[in-house]
């Protein structure tokens, strides 16, 4: 059996009588919750009711509480707070010190489609974002030992991504629990469709 090669986006959505926009790199962001369905609300960005707004994290100096999707994909939100949804330090392979180089080279539209322009995702320390085969993984959701254990075959290198956190896949059915103190963030390869695992505790 192969992995499937994307994530394949719950689209067509309709919301507000327009389709939710797609993000290649968070393709089901309302199954994900980054996304909230309510009684229409104001869009801090283009001042429009909106039903669905975002609720993960945006790094900004303003003070920003609802933005809309289509403000997010267009990227009209980080150019007019001058903000990011995904910390560029955060992205796996990035080097936080000017001194030392990155030890990934990914291409700058795709840096700008994450960092400006797609809905992250909330971990309980800072969050990371994984990639592979050259270029940043999509982030597929959130997930504890028993929503991977029947996916083993399909992850790039499981034991890698744990001794890079300093653990064994061994204490992965002990510890990792979806919504528990130790969370698993499971994100795919689009280009090879397998997955990779990202994990931090509160």
């Amino acid at each position: 059996m192969e992995p499937q090669k994307s994530v394949p986006p719950v689209l067509p959505r309709m919301i507000d009588n327009k389709q939710l926009p797609y993000f290649k790199y968070h393709p089901n962001p309302i199954e994900t919750g980054a996304f909230t369905i309510s009684t229409p609300i104001t869009c801090d960005c283009c001042k429009q009711q909106t039903s669905v707004y975002y609720t993960n994290p945006f790094y900004s100096a303003n003070d920003v509480e609802f933005l809309c999707p289509w403000c997010i994909a267009g990227g009209q939100a980080a150019e007019k707070f001058n903000g990011e949804f995904q910390d560029y330090c955060g992205i796996e392979g990035i080097s936080a010190s000017p001194e030392q180089p990155d030890s990934i080279h990914f291409e700058r539209q795709a840096i700008d489609e994450l960092v400006l322009r797609t809905p992250g995702y909330r971990g309980w320390q800072q969050e990371v974002w994984l990639s592979h085969c050259g270029d940043l993984c999509a982030f597929v959701g959130y997930v504890g030992w028993d929503e991977i254990k029947d996916k083993l075959e399909f992850f790039v290198d499981l034991d890698r991504d744990c001794e890079a956190l300093h653990a064994g896949k061994e204490d992965l059915p002990k510890y990792l629990r979806n919504n528990g103190s130790c969370q698993g963030y499971l994100f795919q390869c689009l280009h090879c469709g397998k997955y990779r695992l990202y994990f931090d505790c509160d």
